[in-house]
């Protein structure tokens, strides 16, 4: 179980950063973010779950608003997984005082 979330934790992470990244890009680049090759590299590889989430998410949402909310979702999947994790482990060392 624990490798399983290990792996989640990655796939988690990589999406976060990329959705950093972008917005570092987005405030560096100014006007031309859309034309810069990283930004659409960034842009790639967070796009299927800015994706999913553009379609829960009402039409009258901008795309910056669901960029920030996928970041959000992700940062709190991303923190669960760790949650998780640390609790494993510590039932793993044999720890009594393991709280959920």
């Amino acid at each position: 179980m624990l490798d399983v979330l290990n792996i989640l934790q990655v796939l988690l992470l990589v999406p976060v950063f990329a959705l950093l990244g972008q917005g570092v890009l987005f405030v560096l680049a100014g006007g031309k973010h859309e034309t810069n090759f990283f930004y659409g590299l960034l842009r790639t590889v967070s796009k299927p779950f800015t994706a999913l989430l553009r379609r829960l998410t009402p039409a009258a949402m901008s795309d910056r608003q669901v960029a920030f909310l996928t970041l959000v979702m992700l940062l709190a999947a991303s923190f669960w997984v760790f949650a998780e994790r640390g609790y494993l482990l510590c039932v793993a060392m044999g720890h009594n005082g393991c709280v959920r």
